[in-house]
């Protein structure tokens, strides 16, 4: 089977044990650094998902005025963001003298983005559909939850770490994450 084929298929896999909540999902991930490099096929699997919110977020609010200008900077914020946190992730895990797990995590953590999408797709769902606005916030809320308890799980399985130490890293990813939405929307 191709490696990249296999890579997917298994990241999917993991993805799924882990919006389970299964931590088997630590041993079905590909190991090292190759491992790890490929997991970022992770990113172009989201990004229809990224694209589909993007999509229902102007469907709801109506378009930017200028709508190509608005997506360059959405896709440049998505792949800024998708790669700055790993690259910026790899010095923290040093400091936390876990450097040696650092391909794990990354792996994880890329797998994990995409149960997230997944979750966060689910979530947008009722909106799309026009169900009552309290089916609405219910299903983002409780998407938007899971997808950042999700984050916090597999960061304390693949760095083996505490609590307040995988919160600090999930609200780095996700202040990531709002920072470059907010600068996208500042430029549009």
């Amino acid at each position: 089977m191709n490696p990249a084929i296999a890579a997917v298929a298994s990241g999917l896999r993991v993805a799924a044990l882990l919006a389970a909540g299964r931590a088997e999902a630590m041993t079905r991930i590909e190991q090292g650094m190759e491992g790890a490099r490929r997991s970022f096929l992770a990113a172009l699997l989201c990004l229809p998902l990224f694209a589909l919110l993007r999509l229902l977020d102007w469907t709801l609010a109506g378009l930017p005025p200028r709508p190509g200008h608005a997506l360059t900077l959405d896709l440049l914020g998505y792949a800024v963001g998708w790669a700055g946190f790993a690259l910026l992730s790899r010095p923290l895990v040093s400091l936390l003298g876990r450097e040696k797990l650092w391909p794990r995590y990354i792996t994880l953590w890329n797998w994990c983005n995409f149960a997230q999408y997944v979750l966060l797709t689910l979530g947008a769902l009722p909106e799309l559909f026009g169900l009552p606005g309290v089916v609405q916030q219910t299903a983002a809320l409780v998407a938007f939850g899971w997808a950042i308890w999700l984050e916090w799980h597999a960061t304390r399985l693949a760095l083996e770490i505490g609590a307040v130490p995988a919160a600090l890293f999930t609200l780095l990813d996700l202040a990531i994450g709002v920072a470059l939405a907010g600068l996208s929307d500042l430029l549009t």
